[in-house]
């Protein structure tokens, strides 16, 4: 499944200064293609909560807007939350080719617009994906680069409190959403990166080291390291 909301900006200036350690500016980095990263978790986990503060305090990350089939619910938006669209409409865009991923989750339809997502990487903006376990390995199996991070909760206990205290559920609904996620947490060794989502802002942190980590390789900081190099060999004069 693909839940986002509506990407979020760069962030001010005062937040860029703030947030300097999230590694090379834009125009510090290579001017290209931007990084993709996933992340899944089971339903309840709070990955979406994650990742809406990763990008908060990260600048130059932008969260993937997601297509659903189902009705929006109390509070949301549609273009803010998700890309509210009829089932109808949304099996015809599947048939046409134009999702990265979609799948079927829990009787409603989610999926990935691929124009959107490659609009973005090709303009230098990083994207992440919220998707789940069955999206991921859709992307990954259509050969696009990516860096994938796997949210667990810290346990099945503290996951069954999450989603009976975050709606109103039926006892089924709970139980059936508790199944999955027993299929879901054992496919964690399928990606590059696993974060526990004991405490929100320890694991904003340790997911936001990921994106530095990944911005700060060498291939992709090579161009600007030989330029940095290359002052190095210039005559001083006094």
């Amino acid at each position: 499944m693909s839940s986002s909301p509506s990407p979020r900006g760069a962030g001010s200036t005062k937040r860029d200064q703030r947030d300097s350690s999230a590694g090379p500016t834009k125009r510090e980095r290579e001017v290209g293609r931007g990084l993709l990263f996933i992340v899944s978790a089971p339903s309840g986990a709070g990955k979406t909560t994650l990742v809406e503060r990763l990008v908060e305090h990260t600048p130059h990350l932008k969260m993937s807007r997601s297509y659903t089939s189902r009705a929006a619910r109390e509070g949301e938006t549609d273009g803010v939350d998700y890309n509210f669209v009829t089932r109808q409409r949304f099996e015809a865009m599947a048939a046409g080719g134009q999702f990265l991923e979609w799948a079927e989750v829990f009787g409603n339809l989610y999926g990935t617009g691929a124009a959107d997502t490659e609009a973005l990487l090709s303009s230098g903006h990083d994207v992440v994906l919220v998707i789940d376990v069955q999206g991921a390995r859709k992307v990954r199996a259509g050969g696009m680069d990516s860096t994938t991070v796997f949210v667990m909760p810290p346990s099945m206990a503290v996951l069954e409190q999450r989603l009976r205290g975050r709606s109103k559920d039926s006892e089924a609904e709970i139980q059936r959403r508790l199944q999955v996620a027993r299929d879901e947490v054992a496919s964690f060794a399928e990606y590059d990166f696993v974060v526990v989502n004991d405490e929100l802002t320890s694991a904003v942190d340790r997911l936001r080291s990921v994106v530095v980590a990944e911005r700060s390789r060498l291939h992709r900081m090579q161009r600007s390291a030989e330029t940095i190099v290359s002052t190095f060999s210039k005559v001083q004069h006094d």
